[in-house]
């Protein structure tokens, strides 16, 4: 069975007051400190956490696992340990994909980000945005890259699905993931075209950094690519998700298209022809949209409601679902997202009842940790 890592980037903002600290360096340290303390026979234990490039934000990532109870214990594991080291710097964590109060980041220290600050001026300065990204195994760079070329059509509902960012610089954006609009500013960002082969993959790739426009391969952002340190897919297209229960309904999902694909593949069946700039506008529509609107249909790119596109998605991936063991699990937590919605919804709700934006973050950052 494939395995699946899934990497979470969290907001750290003042308990009080739901605002951006730039606390990064110091819950980093907490977390170096705990590793050293817990520290076995073996030696010292590493801890999971990382900096991103402002500091008011933490990334962390699992170990790949294949059971889905085991991905989301460890999500809400890692999360709780986030939240405890947060605590000792005066802060909390929050699973919110943007800031819903006004912030200016800080970027972070180091010869990488600073080129990235001076490369791309506000772009960098700005993109204070928390993603979730899920890796899953594939045997060669070549079954990746086939992957890739056929799960394109499907990856704007998992947008639709994660969309956790409704708020910018205090206001309500009108998106349920204003987190996609920003996080496209990056030249590399977004669809791409079908590849065909590993061979073609790369050479766009080093073609790309060959420009000077990007530092290196981990500047490429697109909404799926072959991961540069693991052997895997790497999805990239959704927001980070309030509730830990998201990200292993996306993990499940995104293994079955991967599956899926790679069996295709396999049988000689070639991708789907849709066009890049068809698949923008349905990343534009799952970004404004999220589950709350109308989306593109997959195969058909024709606007058709939230539901009929998840189903689609579902149907899709359902023979690899049963042969995981992973379509009840995915069928529940569907139906559980369709009628508590997605994070926008819940951000919007709160603050529609009367909440303060500050207080919609600290409301967030208490159902971070739930369980």
């Amino acid at each position: 069975m494939r395995s699946v890592g899934v990497e979470e980037e969290l907001l750290l903002v003042d308990a009080h007051s739901g605002a951006p600290v730039a606390v990064s360096g110091a819950v980093l340290a907490a977390a170096e400190r705990s590793a050293w303390q817990h520290q076995g026979t073996s030696g010292r234990q590493n801890h999971e956490f990382e900096k991103e490039l402002q500091k008011e934000q933490l990334e962390f990532a699992t170990k790949p696992l294949t059971q889905m109870g085991e991905l989301h214990d460890e999500i809400v594991r890692i999360r709780g340990e986030a939240a405890h080291h947060a605590a000792s710097a005066g802060a909390v964590v929050a699973a919110v994909a943007t800031s819903p109060l006004p912030v200016q980041p800080s970027l972070n220290v180091g010869r990488r980000y600073r080129w990235l600050g001076e490369q791309f001026g506000l772009t960098a300065q700005e993109q204070l945005t928390c993603g979730c990204h899920v890796h899953v195994s594939v045997a060669s760079d070549e079954e990746g890259v086939a992957v890739l070329d056929r799960i394109r059509p499907w990856l704007a509902v998992l947008l639709a699905m994660s969309a956790n960012s409704p708020f910018w610089q205090g206001e309500d954006s009108g998106y349920a993931s204003y987190r996609s609009r920003v996080w496209n500013r990056w030249p590399s960002a977004g669809p791409v075209d079908i590849f065909g082969s590993a061979d073609r993959y790369h050479e766009q790739v080093q073609a790309m950094i060959d420009t000077g426009a990007l530092r290196d391969e981990g500047m490429i952002y697109f909404d799926a690519r072959l991961s540069a340190t693991y052997p895997t897919v790497e999805v990239r297209v959704a927001d980070v998700c309030l509730d830990a229960s998201t990200p292993v309904l996306l993990a499940a999902l995104i293994r079955g298209l991967v599956e899926t694909a790679s069996r295709a593949w396999q049988n000689g069946q070639p991708p789907a022809r849709i066009g890049t700039s068809l698949l923008r506008l349905a990343s534009w529509r799952a970004g404004r949209s999220g589950l709350d609107g109308p989306l593109l249909h997959p195969e058909t790119m024709r606007e058709t409601s939230a539901e009929d596109a998840v189903e689609a998605l579902y149907q899709h991936v359902r023979e690899a679902l049963e042969d995981h063991g992973d379509d009840e699990r995915v069928r529940e937590a569907i139906a559980h997202l369709h009628e508590r919605g997605n994070g926008a919804r819940t951000q919007r709700g709160l603050h529609v009842g009367g909440q303060t934006l500050g207080s919609v973050v600290t409301h967030c950052a208490e159902l971070t940790i739930k369980h």
